[in-house]
């Protein structure tokens, strides 16, 4: 074994003390060398409202500065726009499409649920979503899952049909559409696209679900965000969604093969629903606090009057 003599370690320890007097020296910095790089204090970096603890997040909801997205800026010339395409934005049905769908997911959990009460919750969402699918797949704008809409369309009005009762049968179905919309949403698609040509109405839609919808809308941001004109600045892009929505299932409830779809008396009162809602769109594109406000009273009393004879 090779012996370590003294002097060996004395010069290995000054070469060590050398290297560490070669060292960088420790910068130094002044109070104000960081001035315009961090914040002085956390909560300086928080802007608006800050969230509150157990207070869910809309999942619709977009900045209140941002354009409002009406039928004009949505890939839809306004002045040629007809149909569904003249009623409700593309963002508005992409927005609604994932909102029901996570809606769906928190909603159908377990079969017990689903059994007690949960599958006539279910039938309304899956409705409206088929209803939505529907319309995107004649939709003149350019809207998202266009290429799978028709197929969805027919797979979700089915189950829907179904969802009249809350066998196991009908939940694992019911657990396959909520797949079949994670797909579509997060880009997969179907995996079989095959579908009916043209949209049927009769076999899409039904009154029952689509006037509960129209009542839970109602209950929300067009009583909430309509208060004053405060409330309209700040809640003025869902009160505009809504408006559009529940506009498009008043046209909805008009197509044939729906209940008295064929009755003059009902026909007015779901184009009156229709034109009121649409008045609010306008109204919120004019900047009229006072407009938008009665166009909403217009809204809430056609869909009383249809209430109290039509169900």
């Amino acid at each position: 074994m090779r012996k370590i003599t003294l002097a060996g370690v004395t010069m290995l320890a000054i070469t060590i003390a050398s290297a560490a007097e070669r060292r960088v020296p420790v910068p130094t910095f002044s109070a104000d060398s960081f001035r315009d790089v961090f914040f002085a204090e956390p909560g300086q970096a928080i802007r608006g409202t800050r969230p509150e603890l157990g207070k869910a997040a809309d999942p619709i909801a977009r900045p209140a500065n941002t354009k409002p997205a009406n039928v004009a800026n949505n890939n839809v010339d306004a002045a040629k726009a007809t149909g569904f395409s003249a009623i409700i934005s593309p963002a508005t049905i992409e927005d609604e499409v994932k909102r029901l769908r996570l809606k769906l997911d928190a909603e159908v959990t377990t079969p017990a649920a689903f059994q007690s009460g949960g599958f006539q919750t279910a039938r309304v969402d899956l409705t409206i979503l088929a209803s939505l699918f529907a319309i995107i797949s004649e939709h003149s704008g350019e809207v998202k899952w266009k290429k799978d809409a028709a197929a969805a369309r027919d797979l979700l009005s089915r189950t829907a049909v179904n969802c009249k009762s809350g066998s196991a049968q009908v939940y694992n179905e019911v657990k396959l559409r909520k797949t079949d919309l994670e797909d579509l949403v997060s880009g997969t698609g179907l995996a079989n696209r095959q579908a009916e040509p043209e949209n049927n109405w009769e076999l899409i839609a039904d009154r029952v679900p689509l006037m509960t919808y129209i009542e839970s809308l109602s209950d929300g941001p067009l009583s909430e965000g309509t208060r004053d004109a405060n409330a309209i600045k700040a809640e003025g892009d869902r009160v505009r969604r809504t408006a559009e929505l529940i506009s498009t299932v008043a046209e909805i409830l008009t197509k044939e093969g729906l209940a008295d779809a064929d009755d003059a008396e009902y026909v007015a009162l779901s184009r009156e629903m229709k034109a009121a809602g649409m008045a609010i769109s306008q109204a919120l594109d004019q900047g009229d606090p006072d407009a938008v406000g009665k166009a909403v009273g217009a809204l809430t009393q056609s869909c009383d009057k249809c209430h109290e004879g039509y169900r």
